[in-house]
């Protein structure tokens, strides 16, 4: 029987078949999930249990309101360097005041997204271009795992922006050494492999934890200078609301909505990729809403920021689940864990922890845009380029402003210089072509064929003006008409209506007659209203190129260089 809740929209079309598979997933994933949310929460500058407290809270309010049926929320790596990027700039990280600001951000991440589902704002993350997102998100990566070389080292330096101060910092206090840690952290990054490698379908993360924490308190390794965990609190997280400062509030909203932006943009790009291949629709401003409200969940039940997780609902997806319900047994899986399994973390390692991260963010450097953007096109390229070498170098936070500054160059950049085309007749069929796409094509004596690729207004007129004139410039045949091809073009404003006229005013200066053809007809309907109709000439409009080069050629006396073809292709 089907509901129509306005929660959980996976339970008006679930079948009892689901519920094994969605029982199994529910389990592979809690399993994975443990030992990454300790790991995150610690990338985070928080104590372990935040990161279990933030993930049963994140996947219950998720499951509720999400539209994907797969996707797996709770602590993430780039979220996690986002805010101990930022909150360190405020509060020490471990202090009471660090915590109380992560919790408060949890909440007010929640709440932007929340507003933004609500104002169908989803469209937003559209700005971002995959280029800048690759090479952002590759920079921070790296950052995130030379962040965690202190683990492996043994030495203890604070938080740092950049790559460069977190090395200089391991440089300088390279004394503080400790070879213990470092075979440590050596020998669970050969075990992760070997685990991987040998045993694909084990969950390697939480095998390496078990046998770290085994080894570590049957050897006494933190007398040796290797740090644990120490004690976690036993129980579920309480519920409270966090402290809302207006002072801090101003401080920390910019932080949120950066977190906000990114989080989404990480979680909806996964949601998607994982319903096209499972044969659903994710809604983007659903998507907002049930983020936002596994972000509040989160802050108060004491936890910090959420998102999507790639690698979590890649193995939710693999591992058969049909819908959300599967994170609710996450959940449970998790809410079990965290009333009678706590003292059993006591003396996992911190290197541990570390080598987790580490083997997590592989998959977070992606070589593989750069490749294609090379093949394909170049200047997107330098854009990843700049995203990179400004997050490596600039730090997280300076690293997203200039990449969503990239990414509106990027944006406007495509708006104000569309691609136009010239044309000619193709020698095998007398069909149009683009001249810069088909060398063999020629151009009509006596007549200039031209197009936009884009639709006309005040940001892109002044460079169709230059491009005619460019094109016409390098004609060295006495041209006597201009055909315009309007295919292209869905809107036009008064700015572009007054570019045209100034075209057509020119080439009548120059004894040449300008024509149009393909008008789509909101655009006729505006090129009327603006009078350029009437003042251009009702007999200067066309159907199709084909009839207007014909009767072209007739009135100017053209000889084409081949009969009219019947298609007309760029």
């Amino acid at each position: 029987m089907k509901t129509t809740l306005p929660i959980a929209p996976w339970i008006s079309d679930y079948q009892l078949s689901w519920l094994r598979p969605d029982l199994i997933a529910g389990i592979t994933v809690a399993v994975l999930l443990i030992p990454q949310s300790m790991a995150y929460a610690m990338l985070a500058g928080l104590p372990p249990i935040t990161g279990m407290y933030a993930a049963l809270a994140a996947l219950i309010a998720y499951a509720l309101t999400g539209s994907s049926r797969h996707m797996s929320v709770g602590p993430a790596a780039l979220d996690s360097i986002l805010l101990a990027s930022g909150v360190s700039l405020i509060a020490t990280a471990g202090s009471d005041e660090y915590l109380a600001i992560a919790i408060l951000l949890a909440a007010l991440v929640g709440i932007v997204q929340l507003g933004m589902g609500f104002l169908r704002l989803g469209f937003m993350v559209n700005f971002l271009a995959n280029p800048v997102i690759s090479g952002f998100t590759s920079a921070s990566a790296i950052i995130i795992g030379a962040s965690q070389l202190k683990h492996l080292l043994g030495i203890e330096i604070p938080s740092s922006q950049t790559l460069v101060q977190t090395l200089s910092a391991l440089v300088q206090n390279m004394h503080q050494f400790n070879p213990v840690a470092l075979g440590m952290g050596l020998a669970g990054i050969v075990a992760m492999w070997a685990i991987k490698h040998f045993f694909p379908r084990a969950p390697a993360a939480l095998v390496l934890l078990v046998l770290a924490t085994i080894v570590v308190w049957l050897t006494d390794l933190d007398q040796l200078g290797i740090n644990v965990i120490g004690k976690v609190p036993e129980g579920l997280p309480t519920l409270s609301l966090p402290v809302f400062d207006h002072e801090l509030l101003a401080r920390v909203l910019p932080l949120a909505i950066t977190i906000a932006l990114i989080g989404f943009m990480e979680s909806i790009s996964m949601a998607k990729r994982v319903a096209a291949d499972q044969r659903y629709k994710v809604n983007s401003n659903r998507e907002l809403v049930g983020l936002g409200c596994a972000n509040i969940a989160s802050g108060v039940c004491g936890g910090y920021p959420v998102a999507g997780s790639l690698s979590r609902t890649a193995v939710n997806a693999s591992n058969g689940a049909h819908s959300q319900l599967s994170s609710l047994f996450t959940a449970a899986m998790l809410a079990l864990v965290l009333v009678a399994l706590t003292p059993l973390f006591y003396y996992t390692p911190q290197v541990c922890l570390a080598v987790i991260i580490i083997s997590a963010l592989m998959s977070l450097i992606d070589l593989d845009e750069p490749r294609r953007l090379w093949r394909v096109n170049k200047k997107e390229l330098i854009i990843l380029v700049l995203a990179f070498v400004a997050t490596l170098l600039m730090g997280v936070q300076n690293g997203i402003l200039l990449s969503v500054m990239a990414s509106i160059v990027l944006i406007f950049s495509r708006i104000t210089r569309p691609p136009v085309a010239e044309f000619g007749q193709s020698p095998e069929n007398g069909e149009l072509r683009n001249i810069a796409r088909e060398a063999n094509a020629r151009i009509i004596p006596g007549l200039l064929v031209f197009r936009i690729d884009s639709s006309l207004y005040f940001a892109n007129a002044s460079y169709l003006e230059d491009r005619v004139f460019e094109a016409l410039s390098r004609r060295e045949d006495p041209i006597k008409a201009f055909l315009f091809d309007a295919s292209s073009i869905n809107e036009i404003d008064s700015s572009a209506i007054s570019a045209l006229d100034d075209i057509a005013h020119e080439f009548r200066e120059l004894g040449i007659e300008m024509y149009l053809t393909n008008v789509r007809g909101r655009v006729l309907d505006m090129l009327q209203h603006a009078g350029f109709y009437d003042n251009l000439g009702a007999d200067h409009f066309f159907y199709s190129k084909r009839a207007a080069i014909a009767a072209i050629s007739q009135r100017h006396n053209l000889e084409l260089p081949h009969p009219v073809a019947h298609g007309t292709q760029a």
